[in-house]
């Protein structure tokens, strides 16, 4: 059969896939299901998600262009010019719905008597209250910076909101810049009767700056904020110590060249920003004009105040419960006889870190190994750890280095690791290790039992709270001796190994995947029952797409859950016709990668912390791991259909590639919901069996006593 694979129209730009995801992320913050402070949250998430794009994506095209690279991508066929040129238009169009949503919520916000103001929009007494905070808490913190022939334009700090001033006197015009400390808080809180005021550092600051340029009049000021190129090369060929290396990167990336100036222009539609543009060598189209406060992630902060105050305005409290694979038991034991399963956040992270805390006391534990990416700023993990090294253990630690935006939180749990007597490795050349696999080598009855923890989500305890993130524990001989080998392979000198079970990328992921797509293909013109089920974060590898368009046009059925990017289009007549792509933002990060080929009922089904991304199954070392266990199995089972159930948050992508909210005349279905329910159910259950157990224990004892 001759497939139809090469036609830029069956794909999507990476890139404007990514602004579609954002605009999904947004559109949460006008869903009036969600809570009002829950919504602001939304609008919150979509600009600190914009960031990372734009100091990362947007610069490294840039520096494509300024390099005179045009080779154009190989799935559209945009050039680095095109794809700035439709970010620059997707992002614009995006921000004007995320500030007409934000103007939106605080207005909303007003019925509970809380208000957002300038200083001059309050009553005298409370503007005599906040010259005094200025004088007292702001002033002392500020540096002005004049620019001219002595003072150079400065150095200005990465993602900080900086007010722009145009100022003069009898000897002419002058310009001067003043930039918010790190050191204070974005916002201050003031109350008046019932009402509550929030007002904005920087509008206190334009409000004030006249007390920093005595004698001169302020002609005008505006709020700016510069984000910088933050995709640097780390040197890693060469480097007598990584360490070292990334601790000289970091310092090296606050000086990254400026790729998006952002004004505020709220209380001056007709400011242009020339001169900042000319200072930092940007272009018109990199210019980004708000009618409101910039840097919108001071919502979080202003949601977690509100909340105690108006509890009604976030979600509903949710208590992860205890897995159901598990129960009551201990993990070691249960290990033992079986498998165990967990589902975070609808399920405890805390059997996870308990598994970590009883190794490093147990003294039948000789040796623990773990892959680290990114953990959280209190880690029970690496306290773990260091008690285990403490405890005489063999601890091996591989800690990621490279991990994007937590170099420098990695660099300091090195040093500590290595301190309490780990072994701490930074990972491989040219190669992130995202993989998350942890080993324990225990003393059971007289023999080593190798229990292995292998998950789709980081070891971090407070992310496991906000990510949907799957893992099982093990004991299955096959996985034990790769585990081994995986970290031998990766502490030492050797040849890549032979896995018996695990399957390790780079390569060795993607080529599963071509396989298994390759067989069900085979097995669907057999007996015509063939059917694929992937669920992700985000599809962007050519060579998978292409695969999934030929078992498309066998009739192979697909359905693919995938939260953010999908460079492929479905729903293409002829072409992707059997493809249905769902996307599902809602109050949990969706983050679990499931993977799953029917084989006409010789079922396989995988877990994995690898996207069906070029980047995770080439320039990775990532884990994908079967699940052997019947029971899971239909668990799994169970979930997929769950998701492919949701008409509340799940939005179906079209053949141009656009999305639609997925309805239908079936019983409303939210996944996440519908998780939370069966998790609280599951527990309620697992409460009143172990509230009978005691029952039956005090009973015993009573009839030993008769």
């Amino acid at each position: 059969m001759a497939y139809k694979l090469n036609n830029p129209e069956y794909y999507n730009n990476r890139e404007l896939s990514w602004l579609r995801f954002n605009y999904r992320v947004i559109e949460e913050a006008a869903d009036s299901n969600n809570p009002l402070l829950e919504q602001l949250k939304f609008l919150a998430i979509t600009s600190s998600n914009l960031d990372e794009f734009i100091m990362v994506r947007v610069a490294g095209l840039k520096d494509q262009v300024k390099m005179n690279y045009h080779e154009p991508d190989t799935k559209t066929q945009l050039t680095p010019k095109e794809q700035l040129k439709g970010i620059g238009e997707l992002n614009r169009a995006n921000s004007e719905v995320q500030y007409d949503y934000y103007h939106q919520l605080m207005q909303e916000l007003e019925a509970y008597n809380i208000y957002l103001r300038r200083p001059n929009q309050l009553s005298e007494s409370m503007q005599a209250e906040i010259e005094t905070l200025f004088d007292e808490q702001i002033y002392p913190s500020l540096t002005p910076l004049g620019i001219d022939a002595y003072r150079p334009f400065p150095k200005l700090m990465n993602k900080k909101i900086n007010i722009f001033v145009n100022l003069s006197n009898e000897l002419g015009d002058r310009t001067a810049i003043v930039q918010l400390p790190t050191v204070i808080k974005r916002f201050y809180e003031i109350k008046e009767g019932k009402d509550t005021y929030f007002i904005l550092t920087e509008d206190i600051i334009e409000e004030h700056v006249e007390k920093l340029f005595k004698g001169f009049r302020i002609d005008r000021t505006f709020p700016f904020r510069i984000t910088r190129n933050a995709d640097l090369t780390i040197h890693e060929e060469g480097a007598a110590d990584l360490l070292i290396e990334i601790e000289r990167f970091l310092k090296e990336r606050t000086k990254g060249a400026a790729v998006r100036l952002e004004i505020d222009i709220s209380k001056n539609s007709m400011i242009n920003g020339s001169f900042l543009r000319t200072e930092l060598d940007l272009h018109e189209e990199d210019v980004y004009k708000f009618d409101g406060p910039l840097d919108l992630t001071f919502l979080f902060e202003l949601s977690s105040r509100l909340k105690t105050d108006l509890p009604n305005l976030v979600y509903k409290p949710f208590t992860p419960q205890e897995p159901k694979f598990l129960g009551s038991e201990n993990v070691y034991n249960k290990a033992m006889k079986e498998d165990i399963f967990f589902h975070h956040p609808f399920e405890t992270f805390t059997p996870v870190v308990e598994f970590m805390q009883e190794a490093a006391e147990d003294p039948d534990v000789l040796a623990i190994k773990q892959t680290l990416y990114r953990v959280s700023s209190d880690s029970p993990i690496i306290d773990a750890l260091k008690t285990a090294a403490e405890n005489g253990k063999q601890v091996t630690v591989l800690l990621e280095l490279k991990a994007r935006f937590d170099e420098e939180n990695n660099v300091q749990w090195a040093k500590e690791l290595e301190d309490a007597g780990c072994h701490v490795i930074y990972g491989m050349h040219y190669l992130k290790t995202h993989s998350k696999i942890t080993l324990v080598v225990k003393r059971v009855k007289g023999r080593l039992v190798r229990f292995v923890h292998l998950g789709t989500g980081n070891y971090n305890d407070s992310t496991a709270e906000q990510y949907t993130d799957m893992g099982i524990i093990t004991t299955d001989p096959q996985i034990g001796s790769d585990a081994i080998n995986f970290f031998n392979y990766l502490s030492g000198y050797s040849l890549k190994p032979e896995y018996n079970a695990l399957h390790v990328a780079p390569f060795e992921i993607r080529d599963l995947f071509g396989e298994s797509i390759d067989d069900e293909i085979e097995i669907h013109k057999k007996y015509g029952n063939g059917y694929i089920f992937a669920k992700m974060n985000s599809l962007t590898d050519k060579k998978i797409i292409n695969k999934l368009l030929q078992a498309s046009q066998e009739g192979v059925k697909i359905d693919l859950i995938i939260r953010g990017i999908c460079c492929m289009k479905p729903g293409i007549e002829g072409v992707s016709d059997n493809i249905r792509v769902i996307s599902i933002v809602g109050r949990f990060l969706e983050h679990s990668r499931i993977y799953y080929f029917n084989h006409n009922g010789e079922e396989k089904m995988y877990l994995s912390s690898a996207d069906m991304m070029t980047r995770n199954m080439i320039k990775r070392v990532e884990i994908l791991f079967p699940i052997y266990d019947r029971r899971i199995i239909e668990e799994l089972k169970s979930i997929n259909r769950l998701y492919l159930m949701d008409n509340i948050k799940a939005r179906s992508q079209k053949p141009d590639g656009s999305y639609e909210y997925v309805r239908n005349s079936h019983p409303p279905v939210s996944a996440q919901e519908e998780l939370m329910r069966r998790s609280e159910s599951c527990g309620r259950e697992q409460q009143v069996q172990k509230e009978n157990e005691l029952l039956l224990k005090v009973r015993n004892r009573f009839k030993r006593k008769k």
